[in-house]
């Protein structure tokens, strides 16, 4: 067993799991104060959740082992090995393994729930917690576990993907770290989920302003140190192609972080310390499928895109009037489909640009949009169930009062005299 190795994927997977309280604060400063709580606590309702699901059956799901005796389902599309329930059949090291099978089990754990976490930006303000929990169980079950074994479920013989799910397998589409399986997957989602629960009072464009913006440059801040365990991390080994992943992940947010001021200057007049942390994360997003198989120049040009296109997109949900509260679909949905499809052009070797073929485009363009209308069907599916069964939005007047101190007993800011 490499320690050196062992040591990179857990620390990768530790700054994984700070992405979903970074989220927290990320998503938790551009809300109003009043909800403050009630946002953050969707993240972490989600982190406990699908913790917990991931250990009993969803590494299971997600990396079925289709050569094994206990493997039920279908190849390469869906299927549960039962010798991994409870993660049981991970718990010896193969003679040989470069770490322990349990250490790559905690790195996807952390993707799992990042994921879930991603999609309750678009119901902010407006959510039950319970509700919310039931989404997310399901959803995990039924969308994000089968989606991860379609892109992440693949053996690798000398350096060529021989077996797995068919996105990454069957198909051959690019998707190094997740822009199909997080991002598409939960921006769909997230689109989904704001026409089931519909628009907030008083929605329009320029009423809701975060409340607390050093929060949103905290979470975004962090958000950024622990992508790097998310793309770098993502090739399970301390090496070169994880160094071209960890440059490319300081290059395109950076870039996107320009570009996205740039559109913002030239519409707004004026450059703003949201759109900056936003721009960062559109740029993430973006080069989260594409950062091992561009070169830094190549990152650059997708994050100047991505950000551009971003700020543009935010304004999508006023365009065709559903209420996306803090941008899911317009930075998650749209950056993701940008750094999934610009593979198709300038991926090194097999892009467009290199290779004369519309082929990978076409790999790309498959991948990206089944997921997408996959995630979107069965989001809306089981949102709505949800809402017309135990409800999944708060009454009007709860929203109005406050919907931290209505659903958690919470404030924000208790501020009290001295």
């Amino acid at each position: 067993m490499d320690q050196g190795n062992t040591a990179f994927v857990l620390i990768s997977a530790a700054l994984v799991l700070l992405m979903t309280p970074a989220l927290a604060f990320f998503y938790g400063g551009l809300v109003k104060a009043k909800s403050v709580v009630s946002m953050m606590m969707l993240s972490f309702g989600s982190l406990a959740l699908i913790g917990v699901l991931w250990v009993i059956y969803g590494y299971a799901i997600a990396f079925a082992n289709e050569g094994s005796a206990t493997f039920y389902g279908i190849d390469g599309v869906i299927g549960i090995d039962t010798a991994y329930i409870g993660l049981e059949g991970l718990l010896e090291t193969p003679e040989g393994a470069a770490f322990p099978p349990l250490a790559f089990a905690a790195f996807q754990a952390t993707f799992a729930i990042i994921t879930v976490a991603l999609i309750s930006g678009s119901i902010a303000d407006r959510a039950k917690f319970g509700a919310w929990l039931v989404f997310a169980g399901i959803w995990a079950t039924v969308v994000y576990f089968p989606v991860a074994s379609w892109v992440f479920n693949f053996t690798i013989v000398d350096g060529k993907i021989v077996d797995g799910g068919w996105i990454a397998y069957n198909l051959g589409a690019i998707d190094f770290a997740g822009g199909t399986a997080v991002h598409i997957n939960a921006g769909a989602a997230a689109l989904a989920l704001a026409l089931v629960l519909g628009k907030r009072i008083g929605f329009a464009k320029g009423v809701a302003k975060p409340h607390n913006v050093p929060l949103v440059l905290l979470g975004a801040g962090l958000l950024w140190f622990g992508w790097f365990g998310f793309n770098a991390g993502s090739e399970l080994a301390a090496d070169g192609i994880a160094s071209l992943a960890f440059i490319n992940t300081i290059a395109a947010p950076a870039a996107a972080v320009l570009g996205w001021l740039l559109i913002e200057r030239i519409k707004e007049g004026k450059a703003t310390s949201v759109g900056a942390a936003s721009g960062a994360v559109a740029g993430l997003v973006a080069i989260t499928p594409a950062c091992a198989n561009l070169t830094p120049m190549w990152a650059i040009v997708l994050g100047l895109v991505a950000g551009a296109i971003c700020a543009l997109a935010i304004e999508l949900k006023f365009t065709f009037g559903f209420d996306d509260s803090l941008d899911v679909v317009g930075i998650h949905l749209v950056g993701g489909l940008i750094g999934t499809l610009f593979l198709g052009f300038f991926a090194t070797d097999v892009g467009l640009l290199f290779s004369g073929s519309f082929d990978q485009l076409g790999k790309q363009a498959i991948a990206a949009f089944t997921v997408l209308i996959f995630s979107f069907v069965l989001s809306y599916i089981i949102g709505t169930i949800i809402e017309k069964t135990m409800g999944f939005r708060i009454k009007n007047e709860d929203e109005l009062a406050g919907i931290d101190t209505i659903v958690h007993g919470e404030e924000g800011y208790a501020l009290q005299d001295a």
